[in-house]
């Protein structure tokens, strides 16, 4: 099995106020199947609230970030399938409850782990 991250950025996600709570609850019946087919390992979002820090290898925490990372935000989930297939239909459910499109990445699997 293949650990995909299915993720999309906050500006993606154009549903006004008043659609957030049918949304909300689209997104978490999803979420709900995922976890009753067994395939589910972590969802959640960026808190965009709390700035991101850098730690370098000394423990020196400096208030800054990538310049490439600054606009990683919004919404993301990793699930664990046999296929790439597999994992673009789940993605289209998510795509469909949260209503835009989300971006799939395989996770590199290291044997020695």
């Amino acid at each position: 099995m293949t650990r995909y991250l299915i993720s999309f950025p906050s500006a993606a996600m154009q549903v006004s106020p008043a659609e957030l709570p049918a949304v909300a609850s689209a997104a978490h019946a999803v979420v709900r199947q995922i976890q009753d087919a067994g395939i589910y390992v972590f969802t959640g979002g960026i808190d965009e609230d709390v700035e991101p820090v850098q730690v370098a290898a000394d423990g020196t925490v400096t208030d800054t970030t990538y310049p490439q990372s600054t606009e990683l935000d919004g919404g993301m989930m990793v699930i664990d399938v046999p296929s790439r297939d597999e994992a673009l239909r789940w993605a289209a459910k998510i795509a469909e409850a949260c209503r835009c499109a989300q971006e799939v990445r395989a996770f590199q699997y290291d044997p020695e782990l």
